[in-house]
């Protein structure tokens, strides 16, 4: 049982500790780079939407707004880089949390683009890989950088959470 609340625990602040590092890389592009960011309520939006069994629209943001959207979205955001901490965990076990390395974070953490790329940009009208968006080279290549940079947050946030739960 203690290794399951190990499991959730340094899931959690692993996960939380590797979307905050990706926000912050956000922000710094936004600034040096004027590149937008995602607007979290447009996934909150769409969350919202496909809990009353509409999965695909053509353009969300034209989607009727829906209330707490700005709030859904942002608790998915995290929500999802915790599960995605799961997932490097459930691969590479409770060792790669007392002892991270850059590999194995940086395997999830680019491989969790494909959510965006396969599910998400589809979904919410932008296609596949955000091919039915002004410039789909430039936000490939920002999904792509930005979350190898969400690796790099699962690896610092796995040898800060080392450091915490030792």
């Amino acid at each position: 049982m203690a290794e399951a609340a190990d499991y959730v625990t340094s899931a959690v602040l692993i996960g939380a500790g590797a979307t905050a590092v990706m926000d912050i890389w956000t922000m710094i592009r936004q600034r040096l780079l004027g590149s937008p960011s995602l607007d979290y309520g447009l996934v909150g939006r769409w969350l919202g939407h496909l809990a009353r069994g509409r999965l695909r629209h053509d353009q969300i943001a034209a989607s009727p707004p829906l209330r707490d959207e700005r709030l859904i979205g942002w608790s998915a955001h995290y929500l999802i880089g915790i599960v995605f901490a799961g997932v490097l965990l459930a691969i590479f076990g409770l060792d790669w949390a007392r002892n991270p390395t850059i590999g194995p974070a940086l395997m999830v953490g680019i491989g969790s683009v494909a959510a965006p790329f396969l599910v998400m940009q589809p979904a919410m009208g932008a296609g596949i890989a955000a091919s039915r968006t002004p410039h789909p080279a430039a936000a490939r290549l920002h999904s792509l950088v930005t979350h190898a940079v969400f690796g790099g947050g699962l690896y610092l946030g796995g040898w800060l959470t080392h450091l915490v739960l030792r």
